[in-house]
């Protein structure tokens, strides 16, 4: 009963409008190996990302989870098979003498043994209900497995999101660190210009006030620091209080990220597997519910050995058994087997629009991380003539007001520019790295449908 399944259309472009810089994937490439972190050459966060595996607790639920949906299939599947159930029993009983009729001859006390009464009742799948709700009960399996790799991907990518972020924190750090050097030292130069004649007050205080900022903002990334600390603490299954992470400034750009045609992307990521999948759930769904119009047939059976004395119980004469088969179809039910077809329907409808709206998602997410990463590369090139250029301002200033020509506000508006420039193009770097790390996810982390379990 109900539709046979075919795989819903989606929309599906030809190419990324995005894809200039694209590498194509290679079979050599990390991605396709399923550890795709590898990629970026980091023995820290490689160790951190084998850990999820181990110790990650959201991971383990969504393992139990699968495990669920795949038990269920085993009880749907019982139901093409009869249930047999067996019993012994022994019983005395002793009669009332003053009882009506008790001159019939029939015993004051008896006993009665029962061996083994079994009792058989099947209902063949006449209809293909039992194999539709087997059909509905693997696709939910299979849409929960998809949902555990999903889940993975996330967590894996969640924990190199907050890594990077992380380093790029510590690059602001070791600016911000080796800047407070910096205006400690013109501190000091100002102030001896001071005692000499040559500065005024102004200047003093001015270069006291850029460094005490530059100060400030160097101790309050540490409070980002933390945070991203404690989550990975979390992501890989520690207490925060038991996990630290020695600083390492980012040094390097993104690799180049292997990718594949927009048409491979339906078969690599998870939440489109899981999607998919739960598409056929509900058209099983739709058998299951026009079955309901049809008649129930039903086999019962039963047998055993029963005897007043113990010694006669396995002879033939005590043996006893019974067959039997009924059809019963339901007459009339107010409207209630329609609307569970039309809810069927309903439901299967919904799921096609979740499946095709989760397509159209995947390739905005692409495109999103791949116009990210290009327009971040040129941004970045950019900004490096930005940090020159303020940097030579810098230098331009220092010497002006070394040689008097120039009052200290000239070096302190420098300086502020100097390493606004410097930490945008930190910063920039960071994006970068979390541009790729959302790229590699959103193509599905080197997973293939070909993965899902076939239950």
């Amino acid at each position: 009963m109900g539709p046979n399944y075919h795989r819903p259309d989606a929309p599906v472009p030809t190419g990324y409008k995005e894809s200039a810089n694209f590498k194509p994937a290679e079979p050599n490439d990390a991605l396709a190996k399923g550890k795709w972190w590898e990629i970026y050459g980091d023995p820290q966060l490689d160790s951190l990302e084998e850990q999820i595996a181990v110790s990650n607790q959201t991971l383990k639920a969504a393992q139990a989870q699968f495990a669920e949906a795949r038990a269920a299939i085993r009880t749907v599947r019982a139901a093409y098979y009869p249930t047999v159930t067996g019993s012994a029993s022994a019983a005395g009983a002793r009669q009332s003498q003053h009882r009506a009729l008790f001159g019939t001859g029939s015993p004051v006390t008896y006993a009665d043994y029962e061996l083994p009464p079994i009792d058989v009742s099947w209902e063949p799948d006449v209809w293909g209900r039992v194999r539709r709700s087997v059909e509905s009960a693997r696709a939910e399996a299979q849409a929960t497995a998809a949902d555990l790799a999903n889940t993975e991907l996330s967590l894996h990518a969640e924990l190199a999101l907050d890594y990077f972020q992380l380093r790029g924190l510590d690059s602001q750090q070791q600016l911000l660190d080796s800047t407070v050097t910096s205006y400690q030292k013109a501190l000091e130069l100002t102030d001896s210009r001071y005692k000499g004649g040559v500065a005024s007050a102004v200047d003093v205080a001015q270069a006291q006030t850029q460094l005490e900022t530059t100060r400030a903002q160097a101790a309050d990334v540490a409070v980002d620091r933390s945070a991203f600390e404690h989550a990975i603490a979390v992501l890989i299954g520690k207490p925060p209080a038991e996990f630290a992470q020695q600083p390492s400034p980012l040094t390097f750009p993104p690799p180049s990220i292997p990718g594949g045609l927009p048409s491979a992307l339906l078969e690599r990521r998870p939440d489109i597997a899981a999607a998919e999948r739960r598409v056929q759930e509900a058209n099983a769904q739709i058998g299951v519910a026009r079955a309901a119009y049809f008649p129930i047939f039903s086999f019962t059976g039963g047998g055993g050995f029963e005897s007043s004395q113990i010694h006669d119980l396995l002879t033939g004469p005590s043996g006893f058994w019974s067959l039997a088969g009924s059809a019963a179809e339901l007459l009339f039910d107010g409207g209630q087997r329609r609307g569970l077809n039309e809810q069927a329907r309903a439901n299967y409808d919904k799921s096609v629009d979740a499946y095709r709206q989760t397509t159209l998602t995947a390739f905005q997410e692409v495109e999103d991380n791949l116009a990210a990463l290009r327009i971040l590369e040129n941004e970045a090139r950019i900004q490096e003539g930005a940090v020159a250029a303020a940097e030579h301002s810098l230098d331009l200033s220092n010497n002006r007001y070394r040689g008097g020509v120039a009052n200290y506000l000239e070096v302190t508006t420098a300086q502020s520019a100097a390493l606004g420039d410097e930490r945008a193009a930190v910063d920039i770097l960071a994006r970068r790295m979390a541009a790729s790390v959302l790229l590699i996810k959103a193509l599905g982390g080197g997973w293939s449908v070909s993965q899902l379990p076939r239950l």
